[in-house]
């Protein structure tokens, strides 16, 4: 995801054979639907090829074997329809419990990645990737694995066949094979390859562009920078049709090329084969059955050719999700399984000369602060000085570069991340509404709690009558983002979540930066009388909310203590 060249960073092929690894669950029945469509496609071959026998019959007055062609040719005409659906089915089936089966791993992988890697990115091209680049992939798992490999079966049959009748047709129909399907698609993906990973960046920033503007809409009415927004977008949107056209073109030139070639190929065949007519070897029968065989047997490998149309923004699509998958977090999750020797009882938090930058920025030096278990600790400091990068490393978001963090005297680093989790409460500056109910929103705080625990929780957050006045209560849609709350309300929806998790240390970044000073001493006050027996770290840049502390450490000049 940190990659931004403008090309892709490893081959197709690389791209190709990484996607078919994740077949293999699904072996089986891709075996299936490339028997079936190879069967299928010499079906269709074989009609043409019938049809010619028929024709000689006829002209040599077998009426038997005329009558006996034309039910074999309408027993393969309906035998082609049945094995090109079940074909059909077979790789749609892949393709899209494939697809499922991507989109749990890319979220698990981002799940693994969050928050670090995660932070402030671009959230329109990750929403591009979760949705089209992977919806894309459905043509290369239902319509570019199993053709390829039909391509190469029917093609090879296809070549003994014709060598039954001649050998130098049989390495013309070789040569030929390779030129309409193998050289063709290469030489066209090799030409498009730029283009396709420019379209897919350039529709997800387009992507994030839209996201934008619809969340900043109230702002961009109020500034009247509606007109700026419509021409950005309509730039956007042109940039992006260029691309589409120049992608057209490509095909357009592909599709021109691919179907001159099989003109010159087939007319080669009928050309070569009356040249070995001509030398007395062959016969006339298989000057005409060749001819037929070449011209019917091209269908796989045009579709092969036709593949690189799409196969260029598929591998683009391909190579954005593989990247996702393989990208390393910056902090490994620790699992349960690891035994860590810690006392049941929480025991208090410190830092311990500390020493954090994000990339060449340094952010925190030599830092250090303690929060005793039972009590309220203050981080003071203006804006920018680090006070919430130290949450984060409380909750190890990151890792420290020097300096250690502990949690009951034990490194974070130690501890498995569920216990962590369990272990902190977390509210941060920005508090995000799922589009759902009051309570649902709530309720993310502790799994299955009841309707009770819920109201508790928003008592203590100075939040219930609020909600008992809605219309619906609780059950209270609070819209997309929680666009329908004001931002005082939308955080103590967060604090309310802290309350409900009820561990014993409670981190809050800023829990009044959206209230006002009455709320402000409410929320205070039930900080105090709702955490008597919990640890709080408490960060803020107001010094009105230092009252509420036991402890206060000051941030000077934003990076050291």
């Amino acid at each position: 995801m940190k990659k931004s060249s403008n090309t892709q960073r490893r081959s197709g092929i690389r791209i190709m054979s990484q996607m078919i690894g994740l077949v293999k669950p699904l072996f089986h029945i891709m075996a299936l639907a490339i028997l079936l469509g190879t069967a299928g496609y010499l079906c269709a071959i074989f009609l043409t090829i019938l049809a010619g026998q028929a024709l000689l019959a006829g002209l040599s007055e077998n009426v038997f074997s005329v009558r006996t062609l034309f039910i074999l040719m309408i027993a393969l005409a309906v035998l082609r329809g049945i094995l090109h659906y079940a074909e059909q089915y077979c790789n749609h089936f892949i393709a899209f419990k494939l697809l499922a089966i991507i989109r749990h791993k890319v979220f698990k992988a981002l799940r693994k990645l969050c928050p670090a890697k995660l932070d402030g990115r671009d959230k329109g091209n990750l929403i591009s990737i979760l949705t089209t680049d992977i919806e894309l992939l459905e043509v290369f798992y239902a319509h570019t694995i199993s053709p390829i490999a039909i391509a190469v079966l029917t093609s090879l049959i296809m070549i003994l066949f014709i060598g039954q009748y001649s050998l130098y047709g049989a390495i013309f129909a070789l040569a030929a094979y390779i030129l309409v399907g193998v050289m063709i698609p290469l030489w066209n993906g090799k030409r498009g390859a730029e283009k396709g990973m420019e379209f897919r960046r350039t529709f997800g920033g387009l992507n994030s562009f839209v996201l934008d503007s619809l969340r900043g809409l109230d702002e961009t009415i109020q500034y009247q920078q509606g007109e700026n927004r419509k021409k950005e977008m309509g730039h956007k949107s042109e940039e992006l049709g260029n691309l589409q056209k120049d992608l057209s073109r490509l095909e357009g030139t592909q599709r021109s090329v691919t179907n001159l070639v099989i003109l010159l190929c087939s007319f080669g065949m009928l050309f070569l084969t009356l040249h070995i007519y001509n030398r007395q070897g062959i016969d006339l029968h298989g000057v005409v059955i060749c001819t037929l065989a070449m011209m019917a047997s091209f269908g796989p490998v045009v579709a092969l050719s036709s593949l690189s149309n799409n196969l260029n923004q598929t591998l683009a699509s391909g190579e954005r999700v593989l990247s996702i998958l393989e990208e390393t977090p910056v902090v490994e999750e620790i699992p349960e399984t690891v035994d860590v020797h810690q006392e049941t009882a929480f025991t208090g938090a410190d830092a311990e000369n500390v020493t954090f930058s994000y990339e060449e920025e340094e952010i925190l030096r030599n830092y250090s602060m303690k929060a005793a278990p039972g009590k309220i600790t203050c981080i003071h400091g203006a804006s920018g000085s680090g006070k919430s990068t130290m949450l984060k490393l409380l909750m190890r978001f990151w890792d420290v570069q020097k300096g250690a963090v502990h949690i009951s005297d034990t490194n974070v680093k130690e501890i498995p991340t569920a216990t962590l989790r369990q272990t902190e409460s977390y509210v941060t500056q920005e508090t995000h509404l799922f589009h759902d109910s009051i309570a649902n929103n709530i309720a993310i705080g502790k799994l299955n709690a009841s309707r009770e625990e819920i109201m508790q929780a928003a008592k203590k957050a100075s939040i219930h009558e609020f909600i008992q006045s809605l219309p619906k209560g609780y059950d209270t849609e609070v819209g997309e983002l929680g666009d329908t709350l004001s931002g005082g309300e939308r955080q103590r929806i967060g604090i309310a979540r802290a309350f409900l998790h009820d561990s014993p240390l409670v981190l809050m970044d800023e829990p009044t930066s959206n209230l006002d000073s009455l709320n402000e001493g409410i929320i205070l006050k039930s900080l105090r009388q709702s955490c008597k027996d919990k640890t709080v770290i408490l960060v803020s840049h107001r010094k009105s909310t230092m009252n509420v502390a036991d402890v206060i450490y000051e941030m000077n000049n934003g990076r050291e203590s």
